[in-house]
């Protein structure tokens, strides 16, 4: 584990990490989360008879716009050309939730976890918002990088 913090310069000012040096390669993040919810809200998603309609369609292309927009939310973070992402969601019944994952990846010089992350949470988020009105106490939480490859750190999985 590094023992500093890179998005600061030796006197402690923030600063967009220098990328230039990097070489390309392939880089792929791996990122979950999930939104538990009253077993009648999960109906709803699941039935497809939510009002605003196709709840997790809608968090699925939520998700890949958010992933598109993350350097425009974190300040630090450099904007990336992303060559995928791919956005899954699964139903757990038993704990009444959604589970979303979200992979998504680049050819270049810095990783794309904060892609991940952002997509997930933007999925989890208009889940919410798509179903507040019949549940208001819905949590979200869980969300964590799951994996990562490419780069100097090579492969990490949580």
């Amino acid at each position: 584990m590094a023992d500093t913090l890179n998005h600061f310069d030796q006197d402690g000012q923030a600063h967009m990490v220098d990328v230039g040096d990097k070489n390309e390669t392939k880089r792929i993040a791996r990122a979950g989360g999930r939104i538990k919810m009253k077993p009648e809200t999960l109906a709803l998603i699941t039935s497809g008879s939510a009002k605003k309609g196709d709840v997790l369609g809608v968090a699925r292309i939520a998700a890949i716009q958010g992933s598109k927009r993350t350097s425009e939310l974190i300040p630090l973070c450099h904007p990336l050309y992303l060559t995928h992402v791919a956005v899954e969601f699964n139903i757990d019944a038993t704990d009444s939730a959604v589970e979303c994952t979200v992979t998504a990846e680049t050819l270049g010089r810095t990783g794309v976890e904060m892609e991940a992350l952002a997509a997930v949470s933007i999925a989890l988020l208009t889940v919410y918002d798509m179903c507040k009105a019949v549940d208001r106490g819905m949590e979200i939480g869980a969300v964590r990088v799951l994996e990562k490859q490419g780069g100097k750190s090579g492969h990490w999985k949580a």
